[in-house]
């Protein structure tokens, strides 16, 4: 760049000669000249107060940063408009400018010029946006007639597009969940209606087709619980065959009655069934037999056999079932009263007692397995005698269970006790640690010790037989007391009276040896079921080798 100075000019006058590529040109000027900085390495120009530019043609080669830009400039008249224009309606610039602004939500027009190459470098090149736009132009005036508007997509769609995009997503959902809550009510109004269809066909033929779908004769109890037995759930049948067969069952004959409500012989498919129907008051007593019949596999042949269990509704009233396996002998207290035995049969009978005993009070593991269960209600009563002169044991409504790997007792929620003439004595005293499952135990070996007395005392030796009697018969009334029965046992500490005929039969000897050491007043000091049912099967055969050698 070569700059050539006049100096013969006057003071209010500047001739600047610039020669590019060997050439000159003039430029002339009127008033005072001062040097300007435009924002580069080095940019010289004039600013005049009461002049313009005569002929202007001004070339710049600048280099900033290495590298050469050229730029053409030259002044041009534009439209002003707007708060910025202070000096009138018309301004000079290299680049005429119209701009639209969003402020506080109002829109400002403005027009005007950029004296600054930077300025409208910087403002004309930035792209439009929702709350500005600006458009440049270079001419004369060429800002007059431009019109400028915002983009469509500007910031008033927002508000819009959001709520759009909610119904979009609500919208679908809230359909599905009206549409799926349809179809569940839909389906419940199916469900029920077609129950009510089985309900009351039930009722008409006595049969829900599907469940049993075999004829009278052809599909015995017998079958039904052995191919239960495979699903290793419970002693019963599963729970929606078990109402079936309750429903099927034919009432006969009411075999017995009691405090706890009524047995009936019932039929099922031309079988013989027992039916113990439940007293409301003793709803629990249900309840807890039902439980543990339906969650233990209970399954032998000296416990009571057990069907089904169901809550059904006849005249009017809510009637609780457990259908079990029929008996026809009845109870050991009844059979007891009518027949007497021989020392074999007692012998089974004691056996078969403490079979079943023994088998409640072992925990069995494993998938077929059993946790340990004390009865707490065992009594001539609560025992059926069958066909084959052996025993089972029944009612189980106050039965605990016993889980060994975790240690847990399971009470039961029923607040009925025992039997008080069967009570042992740290029942009656109530010294018994009723967080220990041995300690219910031990109470029903006190137990069994009584019963074994009751059959023992219908059992013939030398053509001589005692009449039947309970248990304390001689020493308090029909119906004892709790306190009663504590001052004899605790107080007292009587026990049942051994006739002395028994010490001339040897069974009976070994017998009345036994049924003592049940009744120890220290509980820990009482045998156990597994030791008791060793003694019998010894006694037994002692009996058969005494039968063999005579």
């Amino acid at each position: 760049l070569t700059l050539q100075l006049f100096p013969q000019a006057p003071k209010s006058f500047a001739q600047y000669c610039i020669s590019i590529g060997g050439r000159a040109g003039a430029v002339g000027w009127t008033g005072s000249c001062s040097p300007v900085g435009l924002g580069f390495e080095s940019h010289l120009g004039c600013l005049a107060t009461d002049w313009r530019p005569i002929l202007g043609v001004a070339l710049f080669s600048v280099s900033r940063s290495g590298q050469e830009m050229r730029h053409d400039f030259q002044e041009h008249q534009c439209v002003c408009e707007g708060h910025s224009c202070v000096s009138g309606d018309r301004c000079w610039g290299q680049q005429c400018f119209s701009s639209l602004t969003m402020s506080n939500g109002i829109q400002v027009h403005q027009k005007g010029c950029f004296k600054e190459y930077e300025q409208s470098r910087l403002n004309c090149k930035t792209p439009p946006s929702s709350g500005q736009v600006v458009e440049c132009c270079q001419g004369h005036l060429c800002n007059l007639d431009v019109v400028v508007e915002l983009p469509v997509q500007g910031g008033g769609d927002v508000p819009y597009s959001v709520t759009t995009l909610t119904l979009v997503i609500v919208g679908p959902i809230a359909v599905l969940i009206l549409l799926s809550a349809l179809a569940v009510l839909v389906f419940q109004r199916l469900h029920r209606s077609q129950m009510e269809r089985l309900t009351a066909r039930d009722a008409e033929y006595g049969t829900v087709d599907g469940l049993i779908a075999s004829n009278v004769g052809e599909t015995t109890l017998a079958d039904l619980l052995d191919h239960s037995c495979t699903s290793g759930s419970g002693s019963g049948l599963p729970f929606f065959v078990q109402r079936t067969v309750a429903r099927q069952i034919t009432l006969n004959e009411c075999v017995g009655k009691g405090r706890y409500g009524e047995v009936w012989r019932g039929q099922w498919q031309g079988e013989s069934v027992a039916v113990k129907i439940f007293s409301s008051r003793d709803e629990k007593s249900w309840f807890r037999e039902t439980e543990i019949y339906n969650t233990v596999l209970l399954r032998h042949e000296n416990i009571l056999g057990f069907i089904a269990s169901d809550m059904t509704s006849r005249n009017s009233s809510t009637q609780l079932w457990l259908i079990t396996h029929f008996h026809e002998l009845g109870s050991l207290y009844d059979y007891l009263q009518q027949s007497t035995l021989d020392a074999a049969a007692c012998l089974r009978m004691a056996l078969s007692v403490a079979s079943g005993l023994a088998h409640l009070h072992v925990e069995i593991f494993g998938t077929q397995g059993k946790p340990a269960i004390a009865h707490r209600d065992l009594k001539s009563k609560n025992i059926l005698v069958k066909r084959n002169g052996q025993c089972c044991i029944a009612d189980l409504g106050l039965a605990v269970m016993h889980f060994q790997d975790t240690n847990e007792l399971d009470v039961g929620n029923n607040p009925k006790v025992g039997t008080k003439r069967y009570m042992a004595p740290e029942v009656l005293d109530d010294t018994i640690q009723m967080d220990c499952f041995e300690s219910y135990k031990r109470v029903d070996i006190w137990a069994f010790g009584l019963v074994l007395w009751e059959i023992a005392r219908r059992t013939v030796s030398n053509g001589i037989v005692e009449d039947y009697k309970p248990p304390f018969h001689d020493l308090v009334p029909n119906d004892p007391s709790f306190e009663d029965m504590r001052k004899v046992v605790c107080v007292d500490q009587q026990r049942p009276n051994i006739p002395n005929r028994w010490f001339s039969d040897p069974t009976l000897t070994a017998v009345a040896k036994l049924m003592k050491e049940c009744w120890y007043q220290n509980p820990s000091a009482r045998l156990t079921t597994l030791r008791i049912k060793k003694t019998l099967t010894k006694i037994d055969n002692s009996l058969e080798k005494i039968k063999a050698d005579s």
